[in-house]
């Protein structure tokens, strides 16, 4: 496969890279990325100069609440964000096995997107229901991802079909079904298989469990390991539910209010913690082992992104903020009292396992009265 005045992938072919690489080469790096969402007010700053890279062979769970911009992050990376959304600032480049030289995402043409999209970098979006054309079968919209990327005939594009579904685990009976043919977690499946079509090396998983039971999600990412190291391919996987990187995640970056706020490995996460939104999403769910404690909520909501105050966003929800806070710049800086050299934190002031300075108590909430606060207001 080649692009018009572009760059021209090194072989073709599903399963194997076509020139060994080292695992931890980066392949995808994000560089001061800003995005924006232009209104009749101003300029809503949905991310605002977000670096973060992704290495070969490697997990990277991307965390956050609601509306802290990790899907406009992912999706201006790849350039698929429509208007009123625009990138202000930054850059993506990608170094893929099939590539002869590095690219930048943001400087390809339209024809040059089209070869890199799934081909190279493939997404399982958001809600596979509504991902998933509801008028085509399993087999056609398989096909169509196939034939749009891929330069093979019907009969290798049927047999690769039948091969990716055995890969998921869906039976090959299930080809001519449709979407409201199936259940979550098959319709979840499919997504995946489709992400795998074209052998990518970047696949950016928008939140791939959302909607699926307990049951159905562990049975999801413990394909989507086994998958991975069979196919040596690189996952950014987006969610709100921290636990769930803890186990799956090789780093975690954390972000608030369009920014990173912590990065670290998922152990000094876990451990280590050194942000204080970091520690609140930690102290939000339940632990299965050791003594029972109260479930704490992070009171308040997030800032208004489209006239944010000075210095840390987090600070008017923060228990330990001080007046310095709103002199912070929000860059990210290492954890001295880690020996992670590649754990940082955008908070100066708190290290892992410090207390809450005294007089804060009421800011951290029980569950029950966070829901009655909103509630009230």
């Amino acid at each position: 496969m080649s692009v018009d005045g572009g760059f021209q992938p090194a072989g073709e072919g599903y399963g194997g890279a076509d020139y060994p690489r080292s695992h931890g080469e980066v392949v995808l790096e994000i560089d001061d990325l800003s995005v924006a969402y232009r209104t009749q007010a101003g300029d809503v700053r949905a991310v605002n100069q977000v670096s973060l890279d992704l290495r070969a062979g490697e997990v990277v769970g991307l965390v956050g609440e609601s509306g802290s911009g990790k899907s406009t992050l992912a999706y201006g990376a790849c350039r698929l964000l429509r208007a009123p959304a625009l990138i202000t600032g930054g850059s993506v480049r990608y170094r893929g096995r099939r590539m002869p030289r590095p690219v930048d995402i943001l400087e390809l043409t339209a024809d040059q997107l089209t070869g890199l999209r799934w081909r190279e970098i493939a997404i399982v979006f958001q809600s596979a229901m509504n991902a998933l054309n509801p008028v085509l079968n399993v087999r056609d919209q398989m096909l169509d991802v196939i034939h749009a990327h891929l330069d093979v005939g019907r009969g290798e594009a049927m047999d690769k079909v039948g091969s990716l579904l055995d890969l998921v685990g869906i039976p090959r009976s299930r080809l001519r079904s449709y979407p409201h043919e199936l259940s979550g977690g098959m319709r979840q499946r499919v997504m995946i298989a489709m992400a795998l079509a074209t052998d990518p090396e970047v696949v950016i998983m928008d939140e791939p469990t959302t909607a699926l039971d307990v049951v159905v999600q562990r049975e999801i990412l413990a394909q989507i390991a086994e998958l991975r190291h069979r196919l040596a391919f690189s996952i950014l996987f987006i969610t709100h539910d921290l636990s769930l990187l803890l186990e799956f995640a090789d780093r975690i970056a954390v972000m608030y209010a369009g920014r990173l706020v912590e990065v670290a490995t998922a152990d000094e996460i876990h451990h280590e913690a050194a942000h204080p939104y970091t520690m609140g999403l930690l102290n939000s769910f339940p632990s299965l082992h050791g003594p029972r404690r109260e479930l704490a909520g992070i009171p308040g909501s997030p800032p208004d992104l489209l006239s944010p105050g000075p210095g840390c966003p987090f600070m008017p929800r923060c228990g330990y903020s001080r007046p310095a806070c709103a002199e912070v710049d929000m860059s990210l800086i290492r954890v001295t009292s880690s020996t992670d050299p590649s754990h940082v934190t955008a908070c100066p002031f708190v290290l892992p396992g410090e207390s809450r300075p005294a007089g804060t108590a009421t800011l951290t909430v029980s569950v029950a009265e966070a829901g009655a606060e909103e509630v009230a207001q």
